[in-house]
């Protein structure tokens, strides 16, 4: 069994910083792509910010120059770095893994999710 667990979630004001991170565990085989997807109330889940085992990242637009993603192969982990949040930023915000087990099987996992709230 494979889970994600998230942390470093929180209450921050307008122009603040929050660093997320999320960790993978379980029987692990290989760790494909990390990422992070957020839903705000009464939206749709949408994408944040990916990176591959090997490093590559990419970003939404609505984020591109103040958030920046990176993962620790050796813990399992990836994190998310935010600057200079803005209230639309408020959203929960979920850790995603496409993750191959020792079985071997091969699929998409997601985490329980973490609050991030901006005040004006």
């Amino acid at each position: 069994q494979v889970q994600l667990v998230e942390s470093g979630g929180g209450l921050v004001q307008a122009g603040g910083s929050l660093r997320l991170s999320c960790a993978a565990s379980g029987s692990i085989f290989s760790i494909n792509r990390m990422g992070w997807y957020r839903q705000a109330p009464g939206k749709q889940r949408e994408f944040v910010a990916a990176v591959a085992s090997a490093g590559s990242a990419n970003y939404a637009d609505s984020v591109k120059g103040r958030f920046t993603i990176s993962r620790d192969n050796a813990k399992n982990t990836v994190y998310l770095q935010m600057n200079s949040l803005k209230p639309e930023d408020t959203a929960v915000y979920y850790c995603n893994a496409i993750i191959t087990t020792n079985q071997p099987m091969s699929r998409n996992y997601w985490g329980q999710g973490t609050q991030v709230t901006v005040s004006s």
